[in-house]
């Protein structure tokens, strides 16, 4: 069996957080893991942290001194798409969903165990950086390129990973993206909330649709609210 750092690319990670014992301990696994990991205990170091370094993914706690989780989150989503992952220590409280509002692309709730904090890492940075390409069916119309998704006024460029409404490119995090491309290799096809998860997401087991929801929200508020269709007591599908 191979060593934990042996397993994944190395990352450049912010982790926040307030709790002197926990904030170490993630650190030091997060390390034994291949990843260099940057440490802040407040929300307002954190952003100055984040405003000056670069760095693959954030980690936030939702409570923190200062500068809350879901506050610094909005912060970054002001100028980054760098991938944002919460943890919350209510998995059932109203946290977790203002957290994905604010931009979050998932969450873990504390205590957590390291490899399950790994395994949501490792999705959302493989989310970053290699995109999927769509494999649509005829629903959704293909330049001669062969890169070029339309669906009306929406144009998804495969290959360059843009998408465009009227012309207007809009800025999508990771996730929103890959949620975007499920639907659009798909077009008028009902997407169920846990196939979303597990393709998506790559949850291996049942998550929270909570995620899937927000992340809908979210793409609707950025592409056009009569973009992507609810359809009640089964999932979601994109338009044709």
């Amino acid at each position: 069996m191979s060593s934990p750092a042996s397993s994944v690319h190395t990352a450049r990670v912010l982790l926040v957080e307030d709790d002197d014992l926990m904030r170490r301990s993630f650190a030091v696994a997060l390390e034994r893991y291949g990843y260099e990991v940057r440490a802040a205990a407040d929300g307002l170091t954190g952003l100055e942290m984040f405003r000056e370094e670069d760095f693959d993914l954030l980690i936030l706690d939702v409570m923190l001194p200062g500068l809350d989780g879901i506050g610094l989150c909005r912060r970054v989503r002001e100028t980054s798409l760098v991938p944002v992952l919460m943890m919350s220590a209510r998995g059932d409280g109203l946290d977790v969903v203002a957290g994905l509002e604010a931009g979050a692309d998932d969450y873990v709730v504390k205590p957590v165990e390291t490899y399950v904090l790994v395994a949501r890492m490792r999705s959302l940075l493989r989310r970053a950086t290699y995109p999927p390409a769509a494999d649509p069916d005829p629903g959704g119309e293909r330049t001669a390129e062969g890169n070029l998704l339309e669906f009306g006024d929406l144009r998804i460029d495969t290959a360059g990973m843009e998408v465009f409404v009227s012309g207007r490119p809009v800025a999508l995090a990771p996730t929103e993206l890959k949620l975007l491309l499920e639907f659009a290799a798909h077009p008028g096809v009902v997407l169920e909330r846990h196939t979303l998860l597990r393709d998506v997401w790559d949850y291996g087991w049942d998550g929270d649709s909570r995620v899937v929801d927000l992340c809908v929200q979210r793409l609707r508020r950025k592409l056009g609210r009569d973009r992507i269709e609810t359809v009640r007591g089964f999932g979601y599908k994109l338009r044709r």
